[in-house]
């Protein structure tokens, strides 16, 4: 008789939290991998909380690498041919308009920083993960496609901005060395940059600081173990680099308003 391994479970990843307002869908979708195909059908908005990458063709019939900025703001019209997949995949925010109204822009863009838009984005996280009767999503939403509809921002990475390879590196680096302190200087070094230049280029290519993304590492990290039910948390702040456990719920409350237990519970 052969023996069979028996790989353990793996925890389920977080629910598609989603809401509708008149004619808005709005939708949270966990980080996990996936591999989509479809023509637009309505304007869509997206805003990518985590770096992602993988492969895509947008309005076009030639697949190419991508790497998604984090803090990214995206925007896909109707009727274009997308083809998107990423063994990696990364926490997304999409708004879609159902009815008959069109969003201005004909051009899909992606990797687009926007203080405004990032604000937007992450009151409309914290709405989702925690609903409330005072949620304004319709004021959210229109908000977000004026920040996604304005002439004014480029798409285009300006000087000085870090690029793929290197917020790669950065990324690889972080998550290796989650559970221990990580200095700008450490990522600065990593990177064979000047503090200084590496603190703008994160504010260009990020929108935030380098030690506000490090904290953004850290809140990933922690929600994939939150999954875990045998794991503490206690044990989870320690292997993220939280300096304790009342640490890490300060940070998850002011980041995404809603403490670790309670997120575990949904």
């Amino acid at each position: 008789m052969t023996r069979q391994t028996r790989l353990p479970p793996q925890p389920p990843s977080e629910p598609v939290r989603r809401a509708e307002a008149g004619p808005w869908v709005i939708e949270l979708l966990p980080g996990a991998p996936y591999e989509a195909r479809y023509i637009a059908s309505q304007a869509a908005i997206g805003f990518a909380f985590d770096s992602q990458r993988g492969v895509h063709a947008i309005g076009s019939d030639r697949i190419r690498p991508f790497d998604a900025t984090p803090n990214g703001l995206a925007f896909v019209p109707m009727g274009c041919d997308v083809f998107s997949a990423s063994s990696q995949g990364g926490e997304y925010l999409r708004l879609i308009r159902t009815d008959s109204a069109t969003l201005s822009g004909g051009q899909p863009f992606n990797n687009r920083i926007d203080p405004l838009a990032m604000l937007l984005a992450q009151r409309m996280r914290a709405a989702l993960l925690r609903p409330s009767a005072t949620d304004d999503w319709q004021d959210w939403a229109l908000a977000l496609a004026a920040r996604a509809n304005a002439d004014r921002l480029s798409a285009a990475s300006p000087l000085g901005t870090l690029t793929g390879k290197r917020l790669r590196l950065l990324d690889e680096f972080i998550d290796a060395g989650l559970g221990e302190p990580l200095s700008v200087q450490d990522m600065a070094q990593l990177l064979d940059l000047s503090e200084g230049f590496f603190t703008r280029a994160c504010k260009q290519t990020l929108g935030k600081s380098p030690h506000s993304y490090l904290i953004d590492r850290r809140l990933e990290r922690a929600r994939d173990l939150l999954r875990d039910p045998a794991r503490s948390l206690s044990d989870i702040a320690l292997a993220c680099g939280f300096a304790s456990q009342a640490h890490m719920a300060t940070v998850f409350k002011q980041r995404l308003g809603v403490s670790p237990s309670e997120l575990r519970r949904t």
